[in-house]
């Protein structure tokens, strides 16, 4: 019996790896609005019954996504900026790069939008969030708990959200409404004004397309890599 309890536990994990490799690649393939439960169960080779035992729905596979795709966001701004960098400009960075990926690929907007509407992953980002904020702001915030910065992750990231919903135009460019997103959360973290400006000049003059685009290109390799499938042409899959 112990032999078939091992069996049963290693075809349930097999059949959830192969879910999550089959909607990652069509999320990013597709897009998540055009990714349908057929395409998921044909390209996964798993029935319906399988599907809905593990995850329930398309939105439960998110909070498998989003913790893969959060958890080192802020070291990739780390990376760009070298060590020894202001924290304040690394969460400013961080901020702009999930800004500028959102306009770089549709694809990745509506990952990203869904990771920030789904209870369970956005309860995630605002958690794993408000720890990095508490230790990023913590001079310009004296005496806040991690609590306190939760309560205020519940704000900002509903900006962003709005941000990433909104698609730039020819009015509203990728460069003002960084420039908007970082003067609005920056002021609200209390960060003084001369600071504030410094910083957002700063990134404003980093090549924040290209930077983004350095980034997509290093999270679909890392994604192929974790969850065992190929992507094709990556770069033709980039809006831009």
């Amino acid at each position: 019996m112990g032999g078939d309890i091992t069996a049963n536990k290693y075809d349930i994990a097999a059949t959830k790896n192969a879910i999550l490799s089959a909607c990652v690649k069509l999320f990013i393939e597709k897009g998540y609005n055009n990714t349908t439960m057929v395409d998921i169960l044909t390209t996964a080779g798993v029935s319906a019954g399988s599907f809905h035992n593990i995850f329930r729905t398309k939105d439960g596979v998110l909070l498998d996504l989003t913790q893969f795709m959060f958890t080192n966001q802020f070291n990739i701004a780390e990376i760009f900026l070298g060590e020894n960098t202001d924290l304040l400009m690394v969460y400013a960075l961080e901020t702009a790069i999930q800004l500028a990926i959102s306009e770089l690929n549709e694809n990745i907007r509506q990952i990203y939008i869904e990771a920030y509407t789904y209870s369970k992953s956005l309860a995630f980002i605002n958690r794993k969030t408000a720890e990095k904020l508490s230790v990023i702001f913590k001079n310009t915030m004296p005496g806040y708990t991690e609590a306190d910065f939760y309560e205020i992750e519940i704000g900002t990231s509903g900006m962003m959200r709005s941000f990433m919903i909104k698609k730039c135009d020819m009015y509203f460019t990728l460069e003002r409404k960084i420039k908007r997103f970082l003067s609005m959360s920056l002021t609200i973290f209390c960060v003084t004004e001369s600071i504030r400006d410094n910083i957002i000049n700063a990134i404003l003059q980093q090549d924040i397309r290209k930077i983004a685009d350095s980034v997509i290109q290093k999270l679909f390799a890392e994604l192929s890599m974790h969850y065992d499938f190929t992507l094709p042409e990556i770069r033709k899959m980039n809006n831009k």
